[in-house]
């Protein structure tokens, strides 16, 4: 029986710092309409779904931090976006600040979550791989703190059985690391959703910033084909309080092709058919991990973090 799930990547346009959650909800439950008229069994939001970008601003009030962040999920201003989803039968990837309390002390995350279309989580997902610094830097135009506000994600890289495949997310700088999509490979996933909010200046090399885009679609394309997985990669674009970011929402297919990719820096829904069957065909026959990999040569992925040279 063949495996088709109906995915939408559900790209936004910029946040505005005093706009309201409720406010963006509206805007997520337009898309989440979209989505159920065209089909759609789970949709993709971005990183950071709920408000602007805010680790590009320098604070250092612990509660004006602690705004950002949300303490449950759902909450007041969330639960219509998970009632809708129960309504229409559409399921959801949504990134968000979270707070919480885990052995008795309080943790900060950049995480996401994975909907089903009944409605209720069944997954959950921190970022691991986490960008830029931790203290006020003031020769860059914006500031990316996100070392200073997010703790490293402790989940590692799990996978789901839901939308009658294995679904796996990530967020962001995840994308550039192929660790991340290896992990979650020998895993067997089929769907790797994958939210950013990705600035088109890169301050610490800024030769590079011309090559935003296709570094972009570069690393997913080359996860999803090394590891005969879809991915879906779902942007905050365009102008946001002064930062430009990159939009280019696409999904792309177990092979590395795009199938469909959003032309706007707006909130733009696009949708591809993903037949999950095509995972386990290159898995099996393009891969065949468990036939060619040859782990015990490794080594040297995980025994340190940096770089060790053999010529020291």
């Amino acid at each position: 029986m063949t495996r088709i799930v109906t995915i939408g990547s559900a790209q936004m346009g910029p946040i505005a710092k005093d706009e309201g959650r409720q406010a963006v909800v509206q805007r997520l439950l337009t898309m989440l309409r979209q989505g159920a008229e065209q089909g759609c069994d789970l949709i993709v939001f971005p990183e950071l779904t709920l408000t602007t970008f805010f680790p590009r601003w320098y604070m250092t009030d612990p509660a004006e931090v602690d705004s950002w962040f949300e303490t449950e999920m759902p909450n007041a201003a969330t639960q219509p976006l998970f009632d809708e989803a129960r309504k229409l039968g559409v399921g959801f990837y949504l990134g968000y600040a979270e707070k919480v309390t885990e052995g008795g002390a309080v943790h900060h995350y950049n995480t996401a979550i994975l909907v089903e279309k009944s409605g209720e989580i069944v997954g959950k997902y921190r970022k691991t791989h986490l960008p830029g610094h931790a203290e006020f830097e003031p020769e860059r135009p914006f500031q990316h703190l996100e070392k200073r506000y997010f703790e490293p994600g402790n989940l590692g890289f799990p996978v789901f059985q839901a939308f009658g495949g294995v679904m796996g997310m990530c967020i962001c700088n995840d994308r550039r690391w192929p660790e991340t999509y290896r992990v979650m490979g020998m895993q067997g996933v089929e769907v790797i959703m994958l939210g950013y909010n990705t600035p088109r200046y890169f301050a610490p090399a800024p030769g590079l910033n011309h090559l935003a885009d296709f570094h972009n679609h570069l690393v997913m394309q080359a996860g999803a084909y090394q590891n005969g997985a879809f991915v879906i990669g779902t942007a905050k674009a365009g102008v946001e309080e002064g930062c430009d970011l990159i939009g280019e929402s696409c999904i792309i297919a177990p092979t590395g092709e795009i199938m469909a990719q959003c032309k706007t820096m707006g909130d733009e829904l696009i949708v591809a058919t993903c037949d999950l069957d095509i995972c386990t065909d290159i898995q099996k026959n393009r891969w065949n991990f468990a036939g060619n990999r040859e782990p015990a040569y490794y080594g040297a992925i995980t025994a340190s973090k940096g770089v060790v040279s053999p010529f020291e």
